[in-house]
């Protein structure tokens, strides 16, 4: 039972990093983006994942969450790892902090897709599930980032962000 936990607090932690670099890019409220004044941390995004994440563990099966999350998350490291290979072929004059030998790129990504195909082929219910969940971002794009946001709208998440940031005493990071 620990390696379930261990995953689950890492998935955890880095799932709120995320939605607070996401809310500094402009795609979700910038409330995500600010950190506590004395803490240091994005409070924000962990009141807000928090109830998520545990109504997540309360409901369901666990190692059905982990199962379609797990194939979420190969697909798309894996997704990454082919499109870093495809730019160092298309754009080779980029800047690029370290090289490595194409061998270990290439036997990663392998390594990733396996794991997809056999997550679909042990689990194709869950795995179907965790995939029609990431289409639903599509249209939440378009929807929210793409278009421009009404202005009734902008000044509501502006009226928001504005009381949660008294609330909870928080501040926009230094960029």
């Amino acid at each position: 039972m620990v390696p379930i936990s261990l995953c689950l607090c890492e998935w955890v932690f880095v799932l709120f990093r995320s939605f607070y670099v996401a809310s500094r890019e402009g795609q979700l409220p910038e409330v995500l983006s600010m950190i506590h004044i004395r803490r240091h941390t994005p409070l924000p995004a962990v009141l807000i994942l928090y109830p998520v994440t545990m109504l997540q563990l309360f409901v369901g099966d666990i190692y059905s969450l982990l199962n379609f999350m797990s194939f979420l998350r190969w697909l798309f490291i894996g997704v990454v790892v082919l499109g870093l290979i495809y730019l160092r072929y298309t754009k080779p004059d980029l800047p690029r902090p370290f090289k490595v030998p194409l061998f270990i790129p290439l036997v990663f990504c392998f390594t990733c897709f396996c794991m997809v195909f056999l997550s679909l082929y042990s689990d194709p219910f869950n795995t179907g599930i965790g995939f029609a969940m990431s289409l639903t971002g599509i249209p939440a794009y378009y929807i929210f980032i793409y278009f421009s946001r009404p202005k009734w709208l902008q000044r509501a998440l502006d009226s928001f962000n504005r009381t949660l940031q008294i609330i909870l005493e928080v501040v926009p990071a230094d960029q």
